[in-house]
């Protein structure tokens, strides 16, 4: 009879959707996000090492599940290389949230990552790209080529019409606003000079995207016109959901779990980079995560992919192989930590990275 009951269970549960209607898109957004917290916007990502841990995610994760993650640009790079069926993007920072929205658009109306560079940061496409372009020579080619403050109203244009009236989302003024902001800077940078937070040192948007694993190979969202065109359709069926959401909050998480759980889906991956070090400087913060995290449907299978500074290595000892990078990133088990977290074997944010390799 138990077993009857569990077939019957799966039968009547609806499975993961092929595309999310823009109603349903947007309920999600809003209905699933928090209230924002007050941290610094990264316009991008400053981890050297992101595509590191590519090559492990690819041969242990399943195509066709489900993606969670934080920060920004970084995340397209993890979704191409796991091709996840659908995909969460959570962050404290509403402009993240803004930030991701302006991303959609732009991916929706670009056919390939030369006209996304093009309209990203506002620089008009140089002839000669192609399908076959090399990542290396698609940004050396714009390096020369100016910023053009008309071509920026248009796209600017383009983005908010295509969220507002081809959607139907409901932006506020200040969104609107907020996406300009976003899309200015990225026209005064520019890709070869427009950088993540940090110092001076940090690599440049162009670098990146040309930037590699630990064997060589260039992985990045825009490194191939396939890795593109992953995360272009999944945008275009509304499959990559940006929240706003705390780590250690009681609705973002929760509500993926519960949604993940209705369709009788896995959280596959939850890149998670370096939060848990601010959340375990927060009291119980750290644990609340992990709590949070337990409520997700998980398996054996299920990777947190984690980042940490090497200085931050060094000063609190968080025992890690040496590299010239000025991050590292790894996977782990979700498991065996909560696991871990619930037997006290992980009782601080150095414990995280035991083993690590």
């Amino acid at each position: 009879m138990a077993l009857f009951l569990l077939i019957a269970v799966r039968a009547n549960a609806a499975e993961l959707p092929k595309t999310i209607g823009d109603a349903e898109f947007w309920r999600l957004v809003t209905g699933l996000s928090e209230k924002g917290g007050a941290f610094s916007l990264q316009f991008m990502s400053n981890e050297d090492s992101a595509q590191f841990v590519i090559p492990t995610l690819k041969e242990s994760t399943k195509e066709g599940g489900v993606f969670i993650g934080v920060g920004s640009e970084q995340n397209f790079t993890y979704i191409a290389a796991i091709q996840p069926r659908l995909a969460f993007v959570l962050d404290i920072r509403r402009d993240n949230m803004i930030e991701h929205l302006m991303y959609k658009a732009l991916f929706e109306v670009s056919p390939d990552r030369a006209d996304l560079i093009s309209r990203l940061f506002s620089r008009r496409r140089p002839s000669g790209l192609n399908a076959n372009s090399s990542v290396k020579a698609l940004f050396d080619a714009y390096q020369a080529v100016p910023a053009d403050g008309a071509y920026y109203e248009e796209n600017f244009r383009a983005v908010i019409d295509r969220l507002t009236k081809t959607h139907g989302f409901p932006l506020t003024e200040t969104d609107k606003t907020d996406v300009g902001r976003m899309m200015n800077a990225f026209r005064t940078a520019g890709p070869n000079s427009l950088k993540g937070f940090g110092d001076t040192t940090n690599p440049t948007y162009a670098q990146l995207m040309a930037a590699t694993d630990l064997a060589g190979h260039q992985q990045s969202y825009l490194s191939t016109e396939e890795n593109f065109k992953i995360v272009k359709e999944l945008e275009q069926e509304n499959l990559i959901v940006p929240l706003v959401g705390d780590f250690a909050g009681d609705q973002a998480i929760a509500g993926i779990g519960q949604y993940l759980k209705e369709h009788s889906a896995i959280a596959n991956v939850f890149y998670v980079s370096n939060v848990e070090r601010y959340l375990w400087e927060q009291g119980d913060h750290g644990k609340q995560f992990y709590a949070n995290v337990a409520k997700l449907p998980l398996d054996s299978s299920s990777t947190f992919v984690r980042a940490v500074t090497s200085d931050i290595s060094i000063r609190l000892g968080i025992p890690i192989p040496e590299s010239t990078a000025k991050w590292r990133t790894f996977v782990f088990s979700i498991n065996d930590c909560l696991n871990g977290v619930t037997s006290g074997r992980i009782q601080g944010y150095r414990d995280l990275f035991v083993g690590a390799r």
